[in-house]
């Protein structure tokens, strides 16, 4: 009897423990206070900043560019500061086939100066001929032995001659010209000719955002040499998804961020009506929408320059005093949400109606009320009627 005894007072204490160790424990678990907070909801993309208003300085036409002295960054004034000079260029070189050709034109054009100063020379001594059978043809007409129809065709005549010496002058003065032509065909590789130089001044006040053709050299007209612009006036273009453009309207709010200075407020300007096909880093075609934001003047935006990477968050819905519930909080259950709330310390299954959400928050529109404690988090041993230990609220 004493050695049963003895045995039971050993088991108890080994029993107890056992006992102890598999009894079931409330569950720990992250929880919640549901409660009316505002909610809104933004659509955040990358995007970069612009001059809004660039010009872009171009050759007017061909011609040699003297260096760019100037440099990105520099001040220019309207209708003041040279920003380019041009001078007429040198005349190419000619290939064998070329010279052959241009000398042949010019021997030519020699020519025909020799063959309209010999027509000069032709018509002259033409017309001093008929002058004098007009003299002796009005003589006659004084003493009565010719007609007077004689008479005006010798007048016609000098008419005529004098027409036709002009033709020949006009005519040797053309093949002249020609001849000068076809000699400036032949001149290569001299310098330019002509005044230096043509100057292009700047068309607005700002600054230099790029010079394009720096070294002096030989550019056809229409050229890009430079761009300029005011740095003070800068706009953010974001693309944004297409199914996220449709939501987004003039004057909504933004902030722009993580460009290397403080958060900045902006205002949608406008949203352009068409879409463009990009390639996302996957891959995967997107149609994405330019939106662009004005900068609202404050301090820290003057350090923002052109093409500068900035993260824009623009605001689609704004909601005051809703019930919200953590998105931590939310998980499928079917086709519904749902989650896990906190009553008389078990978890009791719930299944909610949402409405907008954010990253953070959701709107709760039925199933919750404010003050009800939901689970964050909910693991896989989490079901409906478990006991739990509910940890720190927010």
């Amino acid at each position: 009897m004493l050695r049963r005894l003895t045995t039971l007072a050993l088991l108890l204490p080994v029993a107890a423990g056992l006992a102890w160790a598999f009894w079931p424990r409330p569950l720990a678990v992250e929880t919640a206070t549901i409660a009316l907070r505002d909610i809104s909801v933004a659509v955040e993309e990358e995007g970069k900043s612009r001059i809004r208003e660039m010009f872009t300085v171009s050759a007017p036409i061909t011609g040699q560019v003297l260096r760019i002295d100037l440099h990105p960054g520099d001040a220019v004034v309207q209708d003041e500061t040279v920003v380019v000079s041009l001078r007429p260029a040198a005349p190419g070189l000619l290939d064998a086939r070329l010279k052959r050709v241009a000398e042949a034109a010019a021997a030519s054009a020699r020519a025909s100066v020799g063959l309209a100063a010999a027509e000069v020379k032709q018509a002259e001594a033409q017309l001093t001929f008929i002058r004098t059978e007009l003299d002796r043809a009005e003589r006659l007409s004084r003493q009565g032995t010719i007609s007077d129809r004689a008479l005006d065709k010798a007048r016609l005549d000098v008419s005529t001659a004098a027409a036709a010496l002009d033709s020949a002058r006009a005519s040797l003065d053309v093949r002249q010209k020609e001849l000068e032509r076809a000699e400036a065909a032949l001149i290569e590789n001299g310098s330019s000719e002509g005044s230096c130089c043509t100057e292009i001044r700047a068309p607005v006040t700002g600054r230099i955002l790029r010079v394009l053709t720096e070294s002096e050299q030989v550019v056809p007209a229409g050229t890009p040499l430079m761009e300029i612009g005011d740095p003070g006036d800068v706009e953010i273009v974001v693309d944004v998804l297409s199914r996220d453009a449709v939501e987004i309207r003039p004057g909504a709010k933004a902030l722009i961020d993580n460009w290397g200075g403080p958060p900045l407020p902006a205002t949608v300007q406008r949203v352009e009506p068409s879409a463009v096909t990009k390639i996302s880093a996957l891959g995967i075609e997107e149609q994405r929408v330019a939106v662009v934001l004005d900068l609202n003047g404050t301090e820290g935006q003057d350090a923002l320059g052109d093409g500068f990477r900035v993260v824009a968050r623009i605001t689609v819905w704004e909601g005051k005093n809703l019930v919200a519930v953590p998105v931590a909080a939310l998980f499928r259950q079917g086709g519904d949400w749902a989650v896990y709330v906190v009553a008389d310390g078990r978890a009791e299954l719930r299944l909610v109606e949402l409405g907008r959400r954010n990253g953070a928050l959701a709107e709760v529109k039925a199933g919750l009320a404010a003050g009800d404690m939901v689970v964050l988090h909910p693991s896989d041993q989490m079901a409906d009627g478990v006991a739990v230990a509910p940890g720190a609220a927010d």
